[in-house]
Order: structure tokens, then sequence, then C-alpha cells
């Protein structure tokens, strides 16, 4: 038999241990069309790869894989390729803590090598699916793959961004990672034509399209916590610095990565830093805290506070 039949032979025999816990030779043999001998060469074969294949002697013995130091590559059908696609896409979604960004790196791998057919069956399932989550912006789950891919392999994108404004300007960037909050997507990438970092909204992306321009990845500021000033204090006109007598993590509980941030102070207080245009809106949330609180910052502030207290104090005559 040729090299490329006995490579395609053992794939079927991975196929199978990967299908149920355990097969018997004989089982296999008939499965694959070959003797019992050829069984354990191609058992062998699959060791030598790192498989811990495992055999069991005597009445129903027979072999099973097990699970190793490491973990080696998967052969799915279609069926299943589809399944995982799916629910690494709602995954994807950050619905379930901690899985967002890993289940949207292998959701790249296997988008990759799968072959158009089942990408468009995958489409088609998660189009008639609806999730019942949180209010927030959905994202395209290829868009998502797209951006995956460019971070991954350190080519730049072009896109259209639409501004505060609401013009629309053509981008071009070299993104670094993506950064997801409770209600909506972030990319935090070099901006080539203004030379600097930016952060970039995913709803507002546009013809998103990853370039043949591989570039060398440079030194960059730690993507959440820049996504995180870039959301809570770059866009706003007032900048509210005030200390909370609350433990930092208490008060992290009340507000939101993507609404302030929450620092550790001193003597059972913690800073809270938070952005808005309106401070009569900022003064009535941060009362809202229900904490002792001391204004630092700005000194307006304390001109809002001191008129929430006054309308307040006329609502309870």
């Amino acid at each position: 038999m040729t090299v490329e039949g006995t490579t395609e032979r053992v794939l079927r025999l991975l196929a199978l241990l990967q299908r149920r816990s355990s097969w018997t030779a004989a089982e296999i043999a008939e499965e694959l069309g070959v003797t019992d001998r050829s069984v354990r060469r191609d058992v062998e074969r699959l060791r030598a790869l790192g498989y811990p294949v495992h055999a069991t002697a005597g009445v129903g013995g027979g072999y099973r894989l097990g699970a190793g130091t490491r973990l080696p590559p998967l052969l799915l059908d279609d069926e299943e390729a589809i399944a995982t696609a799916v629910s690494l896409r709602m995954a994807s979604g950050g619905t379930v803590a901690g899985t967002g960004e890993a289940a949207l790196r292998a959701l790249a791998k296997l988008d990759q090598v799968m072959p158009p057919r089942l990408r468009a069956e995958v489409r088609a399932v998660h189009g008639a699916t609806e999730t019942l989550v949180g209010p927030g912006v959905e994202i395209d789950a290829e868009l998502l793959v797209t951006l995956a891919r460019a971070c991954r392999d350190a080519v730049r994108v072009r896109f259209r961004y639409a501004g505060r404004d609401g013009g629309e300007r053509e981008r071009t960037v070299e993104p670094v990672r993506m950064v997801a909050t409770a209600r909506r997507w972030y990319l935090m990438a070099w901006d080539v034509d203004r030379g600097d970092w930016r952060t970039f909204r995913l709803d507002r992306m546009r013809e998103v399209a990853a370039t043949t321009w591989h570039f060398r990845p440079r030194e960059h500021p730690d993507p959440v916590a820049y996504v995180q000033h870039s959301v809570t204090e770059a866009p706003y006109r007032h900048l509210v610095r005030v200390r909370l007598h609350a433990a930092a993590d208490q008060v992290r509980e009340l507000i939101p990565p993507q609404v302030g941030r929450v620092e550790d102070d001193r003597d059972g207080w913690c800073l809270l830093i938070v952005g808005g245009d309106n401070l009569d809106w900022l003064a009535v949330h941060v009362a809202s805290l229900g904490f002792e609180t001391e204004i630092l910052e700005p000194p307006e502030l304390r001109e809002a506070t001191a008129r929430l207290a006054r309308r307040l104090d006329a609502m309870s005559r």
C-alpha cells in the first residue's frame, strides 16, 4: 500500500477511536477492511505521533484513546464541525465569563480549515438562532473571525469607521487585541495614518478587510487597561475622581469596567474615576452608590452636588 493510503487509513483509525470509547481489534479491522496485524501497526503509528492509545487484553478488551500530557489534533466529521463552530460563535459573544477570547481563537482556527459547504451550514444555523442575553451591540461573527486572524497573523486591516460626528473615514491599522465588555467589542490597534494607538468600536466598522501587508509587532500598552481608559475617560467632557469609603471590590460590583475605573486606596477607602458629559448626572450616580464620598476633582462637581441636595430637600418637603 502507498504512503498516502497508509496515512488515510491511520486517520480513519483515529476518527474511529475518537467516535466512541472502546473498539475491539476485530471491529476496527472490519471497519477499515484490513487485518488484525495492520490494526496493530496503525495503532503503533498513532502512538508514535503522540496519541495515547491504550490496549486491554482478554474478553471484552480492545483499544481506546486515552488522555495524554498534551491535547492532540482532533478529527471532526461534518456534523461535529458544524456543532462546534456554532457553539464557538455563541461563546465568542462573551455570554460565558472567561470563554470569549479562547472561543474566538478556536473559531478562527476552525474557520480557516472548514470547507465552504460546511461554512455555509454554520451561517445558516447561526442565522436561524436567537440567544436571550443582556442589552448590548451584536457583532457579526465573520467580523470577529477576520479581526482575530489579523491579530494572530500580524497583518494590516482596512475599514471604514463611523466617528462620533457620524462621518465615515477610511482607516488602516495594525491590530493587536480585541477586548469585550458586557455591552460592546473594541479593537486596540496602531493607527497607521495617525501614528498612535487607537481604540475602535467594532459596531462602527464597515467594509472590514484584512490585507496581505505583514507588520512587525511593536511594544504596546496593556490592551485591557488601554481600552478601559479609552472608553471610561478619554471621550468625555468631564473626568471625575472621588474617594469612596468602601472596599474596591464592593464598588466594582456596582460599577462595570466600561463605565468607570476603581482603584484601591488607603484606610478602607478606594478611588473611583469616571467620565461623563453632564456633572449633574454624575452627581446623581455617585450619590446613589450609598458610600461616604470625598470629591477630589473637578471642583464643579461640588456645585452639582449642592444643586442635587437642594432639589432633594425640596422634594422631601
